[in-house]
């Protein structure tokens, strides 16, 4: 470890290892929120004497909703108060709104405190500004890839650990381990994370200090490009994870194999970010995340061509999914270390404002392309090659046209994307 990384490090006051693992954890608790309950939504409609069945999907909805509006809050709160108090908060509301969804008795107060707990989890996306306050440059790639493998364990376990849930007890303590699970991660973070924004970069929350921050954002063709490719890759992902039960049930008839599949293609992308993590340092974010890039377009070419000729089968849609989902994995989670390098003088606000537009863009993205299923796997695979020849076009917009360029121009922070391994800090 570096002489810097270890400075990083001491301002944590934990270790590496512990930090990326807290970190992760804290995301985590947004993945648990949303996986857990697919296999619920039928027995939630039941319970609680929804006519329309389809209207199952309003909990995901409202979720979405509040995850996606309120990492505009947070983000200027911890800019303003420190990132600690901001994920503490958020952390505790997220406990209470937890247990209270699962207590509520009405479909409509479900969906309200679904819509708060989506706004609490939101607070977990300030721990990306923490990681911008301690790391730039390959280092921050490098933390946010391993913080991606353990937040995607959580894709893994979850659809499984919600039908495991529902098979012992009803389908409310799915929401009390969302609880518990958050209640663990708060006395974790009390105890051992630190403040990690120096008093003296905190922002007042005056218009001005506001408008300014704004324009920094959307002003920076590398941030606001990179946020937009990072924005419709993730609608791919919410087409994929809004489709998936209707797909293995109406099109492959095999609605049970439904969360050990889910949880296979998310081991391909936590694989894909631990190697990220291992290179990014050596080949820089954009050699990997452009190849990706292309790597993602070309499979879903492909899937495409096996989809409309009528050749799907359930191992083929499996193996296209867990290889597009490795790439996606490649390609967002360097386009979103490359999305925050320039800004990390607002990082509050520019990691609010990237979590907003990728949750909430990339939401309405995989809600147009859900739209469209018609009891076949064209209408995803289509939408996932729409989605990646957006997002290259937007990449091609941040690079000038140049992809695998090695990127010498300075940030506002000082750093680059090749620059040594020990060149990240503090502001």
């Amino acid at each position: 470890m570096s002489t810097s990384s270890d400075q990083a490090n001491r301002r944590v006051s934990i270790g590496f290892t512990e930090f990326v693992v807290l970190v992760a954890a804290m995301m985590a608790c947004q993945a648990i929120a949303i996986d857990a309950m697919l296999p619920a939504f039928p027995i939630i409609v039941r319970a609680l004497h929804v006519a329309n069945e389809n209207h199952g999907q309003w909990i995901l909805t409202a979720y979405m909703s509040g995850l996606g509006c309120g990492q505009l809050f947070w983000g200027m709160m911890s800019d303003r108060f420190g990132r600690r108090p901001v994920l503490l908060g958020g952390l505790a509301l997220y406990v209470i709104a937890a247990l209270l969804c699962g207590l509520t008795t009405s479909f409509h107060a479900l969906l309200i405190w679904r819509f708060i707990h989506g706004t609490a989890a939101a607070s977990v996306t300030v721990s990306r500004s923490v990681i911008r306050d301690l790391y730039s440059g390959r280092a921050m790639a490098r933390v946010m890839s391993l913080t991606f493998v353990v937040f995607l364990m959580v894709p893994v376990i979850a659809p499984s650990l919600g039908q495991l849930i529902l098979l012992v007890a009803p389908w409310r303590f799915i929401f009390i381990v969302c609880s518990v699970f958050a209640s663990v991660v708060f006395l974790w973070a009390w105890l051992r994370l630190r403040e990690t924004l120096h008093p003296e970069y905190r922002m007042t929350l005056s218009r001005r200090h506001i408008v300014g921050a704004l324009k920094l954002v959307v002003g920076n063709r590398t941030s606001l490009c990179y946020t937009l490719a990072l924005t419709v890759m993730f609608g791919s992902i919410m087409a994929y994870v809004g489709m998936v039960q209707q797909i293995f049930a109406d099109v492959f008839d095999r609605p049970k194999l439904m969360p050990t599949m889910f949880a296979l293609c998310a081991v391909t992308m936590g694989c894909a970010a631990f190697l990220n993590s291992r290179f990014v340092e050596r080949l820089g974010m954009r050699l990997i995340s452009h190849t990706a890039l292309l790597c993602f377009i070309g499979i879903t070419v492909l899937h495409v061509v096996i989809a409309v000729l009528g050749w799907e089968e359930l191992w083929t849609f499996v193996a296209f999914q867990a290889a597009s989902m490795a790439c996606f994995s490649l390609s967002v989670s360097n386009f979103g270390a490359m999305a925050m390098e320039p800004i990390g003088a607002v990082a509050g606000i520019g990691a609010s404002l990237q979590g907003f537009a990728s949750t909430f863009g990339g939401a309405l993205v995989g809600a147009a392309i859900g739209r469209q299923f018609n009891a076949t796997t064209v209408p995803l695979a289509a939408g996932s090659l729409g989605c990646g020849l957006v997002a290259l076009v937007f990449v091609l917009l941040a690079e000038k046209g140049r992809l695998f360029a090695r990127h010498h121009a300075a940030t506002a922070m000082g750093a680059n994307d090749d620059a040594p391994a020990d060149s990240y800090g503090m502001h």
